[in-house]
Formats: C-alpha cells, structure tokens, sequence
C-alpha cells in the first residue's frame, strides 16, 4: 500500500454488506486459554492481524504446538495444561497491548526466566499495575529499559504459587487499563488455590472484563464478581475443543458510520446485538443521532436517517472508547455539537487519541474541544477538496486511521497518511473501502 490512501467521497448512498474479520480482544483471549487448556483446540474465525501474529509467534516462541491456516483463517492448538513447554527464551509482543499484558501473567505465574521485548509504542503503555501485582505473587522482574515498562527479564513465581496453602489476594488498580485484571483473572486456575482481586480504582468493571469472564466460562472456569472484587475458586481447568470466534464489531462500526453520514444501507454479516463486545453500543449511539437499526437474521441492518439530518449527542462512551475517534468523525456532520465522557483512558493507547482527535479535527478547521474526560466537537463542513487536499496524520494508530477514513466517503480531499498501520487489527480495510466504492458506481 502506497504511503497515503486517498479515500472517494462516495457517488450514492450507502448500499452494501461487508464481512468483517475476527474479533481481536476474542482471538487473543481464546489464543491464551487455549494454551491453559489440556490437548487439543481447534480455533475458527482467527482474526490475522499485527497483534494476532505476534500473540501467536510468541506462543510458538514458547514451545506450544501451534498450526495456523490463514486462509481458512483457524488456528489448532496444543494446550499444555497451564504448564509452559519451555522454562527460558524469549518473546516479541510487538505494539499488541493484549499480547503484552496477558503473556506477561502467564510468564509471570510459570515456573522458567523470559525476556519479553516490544515495540517502541508499546514500551510507553504502563504496565506497573500488572508488574506489582506478579511481584506480590513472587515473580521477579529486571527492567530492560524505562522501570515498570518492557522490556523485561522475568523470572516467574512459579515453585511459589505451588506452595500456596492458602487463597491468593491481590489489590489492583485498572483505571490506566482492564487488561491487567483480564490477564490476571484468565491464569487464575493456574494458582492452584482459590484467588480474589479486589479492584481499588473507582472503575471496576466494564466492557472487556465481561468479554474476560464470558470466555473463561465458555472454556469451562467460573469467574464471580461482587461489585468490587473477583472470585475464582481452585479446582477448574480449561477445557475446550471447538471455538468459533465473533466477526469484529469495532471494525464493523466504521462502515455503519459511513452509512449514517451518506445515507443509504450497511450491514455487517454475523454482527447481532447479543455479540459480547461492547462496541455494539455504538450503533445504538448512531440510533440516537437518527439512523435506523434493525437485527436482522444474516447481520445488523443499519439504515441512515430518513430526513438526512443526524443530530448531535451527548453519551458516555467508557465502555466501548475504541469508537471515540468514529464518533468524532461521525459527528462533524451532525446537527449540533457532540460531547463524549468516560474516555480519559485513550490518552495512554497506541497513541493520546485525545490530543490526535483534536489535532486532525483542527487540521479539517474544526473546532474540536478537549475536557478532563472527554471531547466537545462542534460541527462544521470540514475544509479540504480534491483541489487542496488535507493529509491525516495516524499516529501509528490503526483507529485513527480507519476511522478517520469515514470523513472522506463524505467530503473530498481526504488523505490518510501511513494507511497501513491498520494492519494491526484489519488490513484489508482500505481493500474493503475501495471495493464498496466501486461497487457504487
């Protein structure tokens, strides 16, 4: 793909079906438990991405069995029992957020020393939650680079957690990331004693947590959760076969957003409204602003307003952030302004997506104000046409690059710089946008 992706503004209405590919916080979690279980799991609907591979290269790293059809996109997979094949090596966790903190836990709860290496961007997300909480347990842990962040040499608390007589309890703040807690819940059976996490930080449960617990329950391990601390009790093993894994609903949302804001008709095949992912949400934020939402049989049907207006909202969007920046885009054509909370957290993702929305808004000369929590946008025709075109910057982020994209189905003039960097979670993306767009025609 070329270094910039112009993107058409679309001829027609909105008129198309798009098959979006596996979810990524489903694929890495069922990459994991799949691991914990004993003997063989058979994986449909892998999503392959930057951030799958790297999860499954470091697997592989690890010494487990894994055998990978991209094509017919499965993954089998030799589950050891919660018992690492190997006791030393070494991984590459790239720029995936879920591959660092959940193959942390598991390194840091086995018995064997591990470097853990990745990206430039990843070395910047926190990770200390996570760290001091293994630390407690009795890994030990010499910082690589910047302390509390990877690089790391970890030595795991294996011999330890198997002398345990007693429940393991930890303290732990997920306000930076739920991921530290989804990690540490998910290697729970491998404590070999009840465990319970009680959640110090005023946020203590949400959207991805739950994806966490439904997936433990699917392969067999029950997780219980009191309103401010979990519980996981000794004796329960992973056990698992077959899995089919949920089509993507947060690359699903872009194509609903381009639906709303030309008009016209999208679905995503296989997306319903009973996905455990929370970015279903959004279409019922696209509902409010005046779309029409049905669940259909074969997908969500998502049908753009009738009078061709939307209308500005006000929501919380904690618990689905990843659609920050599609909202944002979405809102530049509503009918008065936009207000987003909950959504402190994205200042520390692959990119401030805060402070990246602000500035490419700017950069579109609208104006775009960011609070302690969240965004106001106020709307306006964005300045750019084939003539003077604008170039987005993406940041390396792969949400600022897809969602940004729905402006120029809109509006000409839009160019994405670093397209590519989507490939994290949905390469063929601008595969995707460039047919529907032909298909219009």
């Amino acid at each position: 793909m070329a270094d910039s992706y112009r993107v058409r503004s679309l001829k027609k209405p909105a008129q198309w079906t798009v098959e979006v590919p596996g979810s990524k916080s489903i694929t890495n979690r069922a990459l994991l438990l799949s691991a914990l279980c004993k003997g063989h799991v058979y994986l449909h609907g892998v999503l392959f991405s930057d951030d799958s591979r790297h999860f499954l290269s470091s697997l592989q790293s690890l010494g487990y069995d894994v055998r990978i059809d991209e094509g017919q996109h499965t993954v089998e997979l030799e589950g050891c029992g919660g018992v690492l094949p190997v006791q030393a090596g070494s991984i590459h966790v790239g720029s995936a957020g879920t591959a660092a903190r959940f193959l942390t836990a598991m390194l840091g709860v086995s018995e064997g020393t591990f470097v853990i290496n990745a990206s430039e961007q990843m070395q910047k997300r926190p990770m200390q939650p996570l760290f001091e909480a293994l630390i407690s347990l009795g890994a030990s842990v010499e910082w690589l680079g910047e302390a509390w962040h990877l690089p790391v040499r970890i030595t795991g608390a294996g011999a330890q957690i198997r002398s345990l007589e007693q429940e393991a309890v930890l303290n732990l703040d997920i306000s930076t990331s739920t991921q530290f807690l989804s990690a540490l819940l998910m290697m729970a059976p491998v404590l070999g004693e009840d465990f319970t996490i009680h959640i110090m930080s005023e946020k203590k449960d949400g959207s991805y947590i739950r994806i966490t617990r439904k997936l433990m329950e699917q392969f067999g391990v029950e997780c219980n959760f009191d309103g401010d601390s979990y519980h996981i009790k000794k004796g329960q093993q992973y056990q698992r076969e077959v899995y089919e894994i949920e089509p993507d609903v947060s690359a699903a949302c872009y194509f609903y957003a381009m639906a709303a804001i030309n008009g016209g008709v999208a679905k995503a095949a296989h997306v319903h409204f009973d996905s455990s992912q929370g970015d279903v949400r959004f279409l019922r934020v696209l509902e409010k602003m005046g779309c029409t939402v049905t669940d259909e049989p074969d997908g969500i049907c998502l049908r753009g307003p009738e009078d061709g207006i939307l209308h500005g909202v006000d929501v919380v969007m904690s618990d689905f952030s990843d659609q920050t920046m599609t909202l944002a885009a979405t809102a530049v054509f509503a009918k008065g302004d936009t207000t987003i909370h909950g959504v402190a957290h994205i200042r520390r993702q692959e990119s401030n997506r805060m402070q990246a929305i602000v500035n490419e808004l700017t950069r579109l000369g609208i104006s775009c104000e960011e609070t302690e929590d969240g965004l106001i946008i106020h709307p306006k025709t964005p300045k750019c046409s084939d003539e003077n075109p604008v170039v987005i910057q993406t940041y390396e982020d792969h949400r600022m690059a897809m969602a940004f994209a729905v402006i120029g189905t809109k509006v000409p003039g839009i160019r994405i710089n670093d397209p590519y960097c989507c490939r994290k979670t949905f390469e063929n993306y601008f595969e995707w946008l460039t047919k529907l767009n032909l298909e219009l025609k």
